[in-house]
Order: structure tokens, then sequence, then C-alpha cells
């Protein structure tokens, strides 16, 4: 590609994220350097297994690496470009999808609204190490550095396999509805010449909330999948059972839930079902306590079944999901308006745990987006209750800044065994080698900070290291 005079490098940092102090420095080196390398496992992520299974070329730059990720939407349309300009459909039937090479000029003349956020740090590591970009995107480059890295896709190296060989990853953990058939899955399982791991992940968030507007729609088509009526809750339960079974045989390891908070007071049998029954004839049948106290009550259910069935409990509450009702209505979900709010755990997890926080074999992995409860409640969670792991910092706080907050918090209260490994959460795939290198270089230089000051040996901080990115998630996730 040709280089501009007035151009500002692309060129990151060997020792990006670490400490200053040239001791500490030096032994952040030496931890990292025995990680950097070492295979991918990405036991929590978005990427479509359709995409490896196809092998498709991928369309255009800005479809890969700008429209699927939410990260970067939100953070241009905050500095005013429009959804409908980074091309998503807009529902409305109103506009048209730019053409990939406009979508990626916004990009490059909001390049500097991205200092100093972990999206410029993934991108720049990405823009570099995965494709070759010697410059920082600009107005005056983007045409060029566009055809740079559509020319790239065109070819074998750049296909989803051949990425996903180049990247090392081992094993990637897909999120999939509880109606999905799997196919996908089931195609790479049985293609010899695919070596890598692609397992799903059971995620039903829509039928713990019936006041919800698809909730009977999507309660029917789970009933439908797996052969069970549902308009009873224990056929609701029995399909649900099933469909996780499904799973299974198609090598998940793990559930996922989004609800709002982590209430799990069960109910009776007569009292859920009277909810159900009432749910059935529509949202409005149903006041918000009652959906408030079903929500609750399939949350613990959901932990039952993880102790009889053995999948992995992720759970991920505390967030206002589509805050912005007229960019859902026009463009629809992962829009980029998606919320924290507070979280909390002790109390309103403790009906589940007393009743499962010490069963054999289940794991409850804990993610916030308020990282206030780190050190107060899911850091002693996991330091009492074998059942409890501390899932890594997760979207608003997958930050260097926060690795090493969350390192400190946790680490005070149960170690480094009882967390999660990095998670890093996305659907755009040719950032997830960045994703990754940044939490490893986080951890090196949390784990640097205590050889330092003497409280683990160079020898515990590289043996460490290497568990976070191999043995934990392994262990955390089933694997």
């Amino acid at each position: 590609m040709t280089q501009t005079t007035t151009a500002t490098a692309l060129a990151p940092h060997p020792d990006r994220l670490f400490a200053a102090d040239p001791g500490a420095r030096a032994v952040a080196r030496t931890v990292y350097d025995a990680v950097k390398d070492a295979p991918i496992i990405s036991p929590h992520g978005h990427v479509d297994a359709a995409l490896i299974a196809d092998d498709q070329p991928f369309e255009d730059p800005a479809s890969l690496l700008i429209t699927p990720d939410h990260y970067v939407l939100r953070l241009l349309h905050a500095n005013g470009v429009g959804l409908e300009a980074l091309g998503r459909v807009d529902l409305s039937g109103t506009g048209t999808v730019p053409p990939g090479r406009s979508i990626w000029r916004n990009l490059a003349e909001h390049w500097d609204d991205f200092l100093g956020t972990p999206v410029r740090y993934w991108f720049e590591t990405e823009l570099h190490d995965v494709f070759g970009l010697t410059e920082q995107p600009s107005a005056a480059n983007a045409d060029a550095q566009y055809d740079h890295i559509a020319e790239l896709l065109t070819t074998p190296a750049f296909r989803p396999r051949a990425l996903f060989d180049a990247f090392g990853i081992e094993v990637l953990a897909t999120t999939d509805a509880p109606t999905a058939d799997l196919a996908a899955h089931a195609r790479l399982a049985a293609d010899p010449s695919f070596t890598g791991r692609v397992v799903p992940t059971f995620r039903a968030d829509a039928v713990f909330d019936p006041s919800g507007s698809d909730w009977r729609h999507v309660v029917a088509s789970i009933g439908e999948a797996a052969g069970i009526d549902t308009r009873t809750h224990d056929g609701l339960l029995a399909a649900l059972r099933a469909r996780r079974q499904y799973f299974v045989q198609h090598g998940a390891t793990a559930t996922d839930t989004g609800v709002l908070d982590a209430g799990s007071t069960p109910l009776s049998a007569s009292e859920r079902s009277r909810i159900h029954a009432a749910a059935m004839q529509g949202p409005s049948a149903v006041t918000a306590s009652e959906a408030v106290a079903y929500r609750h009550d399939m949350l613990y259910r959901w932990a039952e079944m993880s102790v009889e069935d053995g999948l992995v409990m992720q759970l991920h509450p505390g967030v206002l999901r589509n805050h912005h009702a007229p960019t859902l209505e026009r463009f629809g979900p992962d829009t980029g308006h998606d919320l924290p709010a507070v979280g909390s755990f002790t109390e309103p997890l403790r009906p589940l745990l007393e009743s499962f926080g010490t069963a054999p074999g289940f794991h409850l992995v804990l993610f916030t987006v308020d990282e206030t409860v780190f050190s107060r409640e899911i850091g002693p969670l996991a330091g009492f209750y074998p059942a409890v792991y501390a899932g890594a910092p997760w979207w608003f706080i997958d930050t260097p800044a926060a690795i090493g907050r969350y390192r400190a918090a946790i680490t005070d209260s149960a170690s480094f065994t009882k967390t999660s490994g990095f998670i890093d959460d996305t659907r755009a795939y040719c950032s997830i080698p960045a994703r990754h290198d940044m939490a490893r270089r986080a951890d090196a230089a949390y784990l640097a900070s205590l050889v330092v000051t003497h409280e683990l040996s160079e020898e515990d901080a590289v043996r460490t290291a290497r568990r976070i990115v191999s043995d934990i998630p392994r262990a955390t996730f089933k694997l």
C-alpha cells in the first residue's frame, strides 16, 4: 500500500499496557512472552458458526469490521454518525444501505474519537497485525486502506477458516437461540479438514419474561422444536430440558442468560403454573409483580436444570436493553444503546445458592457491568461457594484499566482459580486475537506488580498467566 508523507504511523508499541517502572516492565515482558502465542480459548462470543462452516470470502471491510460491531457503532453514533450511514438496515424501509467504502470513510474521519478507548486499542492491533496497515486511518488514506483490506479479503488466507487457524483459536463458543438446529456446528464437527472446535451456547432469555410481547411466540417455538406442548409451565420446563440436551449432544458446555436482575426466589408449582396460564392469554393478563416473580423463579429453575445436565450457567444481569426506543424501532436490537444498571448478587442469589451453591459439578459464572460489585459481592461469593466463578470484566468494562481493578478485587477474595478466563464477547471476528492479546498484556502487568512487591515469585507469575489462558477457562467452562 502506498505510504503518504503526512500520515501518522500505525505501530503498536511492544510494551503497551506494561508499567513505566523498568523493573515491573521487565517482569511483565517475561510473563507476557510465556502466553502471547498460547492458543485462544473463547468460551463466550457471538460469531455465527455458519460463517466458519460456509467459509465464504468476507464481503467487504466495512461489513466485516464496522457494521456488526456494536462497540464501534455506539461511539460513532455518539459522535454524530447515523446508524444508517454505518450499514445498519433501516427497518422503516425508507433508507438504503450505503456502500462499504462510504462506511469506512466514516470510521477514518472519526478515528480520533476513539482515542483512549479499548476500541481504538483493539482496532490498532487488528489493522496492524491482521491486515498489515502501517498508517493510522484518516480521511486522506481511507480509500487506499479500504482497497488494501478489500484485496486481502479476496485471498484464501483471509477466508474464515484460514483466519481461525492464523488467530490460533482452539475453542470458539457461539451464542444460539433455543430453537437453533445447530446444523453449522454439526457440519464443522463432522468435517475432518477442520481441526478447530466450535461449540454452541444455549441462550433463552425471552422465556424468562412473560410480559414480553414475543413471549408466547418464543414459548410456542421452543415447544415446536422439542415436540412438546408448552402451553403449560410443566410443558415448557420439559421442552427446555429437551432442547438443552440437544445442545449438549452438539457439543455445548454452557448456557448464557441476560436478565435485568439476579433475583432467584422460587415459586410453588401451583403459582408458577397459574402465572404461566395467565400469560398464555397475552402480556396484559400478567401484572408487573407476577412477571418479576415468574422471571425470578425461572432463574432458579435454570440453576436446577444445570445441576441436572451439567451445563455451566453464565449469568449477565444488570443491563437495560434497548434504552432508546426510537433507535430500536428503526434499527432493531444490538445497535449500541444497551446501558449498564446497578448490579447486585449477594441477596438476590441467596435462594438459588442455598439450594445449589454447593451442588457437585454446578458452575455459575457471574458477570457484571457494575464493577463496584467485584470486591463487594462477586469476589466474596466466589471465595465461599464452590459453584460460583467470577466472570471477566465484560462489555463496558473489558478495558485494560478495568482488568487490573478486577484482578485486584477478585484476587483478594477468591484468587485466580475461581475466575473465568478472558471473555471476548464479540461479533467482530477479526477482533478476537486483539482482544485476547490485550487481556494477556493487562494480566501480565498485574502479575508483574505482585512480583515487584514480592507477593509472588516470577515463576508463580508465569505459571499463573499460563493457567489464566488455558487451565482456568477449560475448567470453568468444562472444556
